[in-house]
């Protein structure tokens, strides 16, 4: 079994080639939820239904999230009764919401719910949240403490991030099989995600980051950084706000008490000195995932390398 620590997009894009070039059966997920947020009285888990859309070949890959081919007209009936309607929910969408919500009003677990959902998107891997347990991440940034979602989509990431709370995600216990999924796996990686917010959740779980340092496989990290810019996202100034280098090397440092191997993109060979200071092997491939065949190039790299 393969276990991969995930967060939105740049993981949902290495999962596609990953579950190109190995059986879905034999990979596992972890996924982030410290993004998730209640809308209209609905249950939203952002990284879980990214990674589920994009492995069903349902996702917006111009957005990169959402549906494609979407419509919006709840969306705007909602405007036009007064509601807030800055997180975009489209009408497909809001199916997968409404399910959620039901099944855990009537007592199931996040972790059930998400099973159940892979199975209807006749995905046959396991996707695991990281938590059954509810693990806001909370941002205090130059525009006071924020929810990720305000921070990331109302404000369009744009206030400066000066600390992260993960104080949830520190108190939530690890979904059924989220331990035995690192303790049990032949290699763990660590997808291209924000490692801030993220990968940082997924780590600040109960036992979760001990699991990886005590684990007899393999664990690698791919760079979600490369020539010093996030390819999506804030990682690149959110590293830098926080007193990181917007770096490669700065996401091993943070990663190094249980990395063996870290991947650097070729524009960043520069850098491989320097984070195999942090005691791990460093391979230079081609990180950015591009086409179909990149992202399965990618894994192939990957998968070979923790394999000898």
């Amino acid at each position: 079994m393969i276990t991969v620590l995930a967060g939105g997009v740049g993981a949902a894009k290495f999962l596609e080639g990953l579950a190109a070039v190995m059986p879905q059966e034999e990979i596992t997920v972890i996924v982030n939820t410290g993004d998730d947020a209640i809308f209209h009285g609905l249950h939203v888990s952002p990284d879980i239904d990214t990674v589920i859309y994009t492995l069903a070949g349902l996702a917006d890959r111009e957005r990169g999230w959402g549906l494609r081919d979407e419509t919006y007209q709840c969306l705007d009936a909602l405007g036009k009764l007064g509601e807030e309607t800055w997180f975009t929910i489209g009408d497909r969408d809001l199916a997968t919401h409404l399910y959620r919500t039901r099944r855990l009003r009537e007592g199931a677990l996040l972790s059930e719910v998400t099973a159940e959902l892979v199975q209807l998107h006749n995905l046959r891997l396991k996707i695991l949240p990281m938590s059954d347990d509810p693990a806001p991440t909370l941002l205090n940034t130059s525009e006071g403490v924020l929810s990720f979602q305000e921070y990331f989509v109302r404000l369009r990431q744009q206030p400066e991030v000066l600390a992260v709370d993960l104080s949830a995600a520190a108190q939530a216990r690890p979904a059924p099989g989220v331990i035995e999924a690192i303790e049990r796996a032949r290699a763990v990686i660590v997808a291209p995600s924000n490692p801030i917010i993220s990968i940082g959740p997924i780590l600040a779980v109960q036992d979760v980051r001990e699991a990886l340092v005590d684990t007899k496989a393999r664990v690698a990290a791919i760079s979600p950084i490369i020539g010093g810019k996030a390819m999506k996202g804030p990682a690149d100034r959110m590293l830098a706000s926080l007193g990181h280098e917007s770096s490669a090397t700065a996401v091993a440092k943070i990663y190094a008490d249980f990395l063996d191997a870290f991947f650097l993109d070729c524009q960043d060979v520069l850098l491989q000195a320097y984070v195999e200071r942090y005691g791990m092997r460093v391979v230079v491939a081609n990180t950015f995932m591009s086409s179909a065949i990149a992202k399965e190039n990618l894994a192939r790299v990957v998968l070979e390398t923790l394999e000898t």
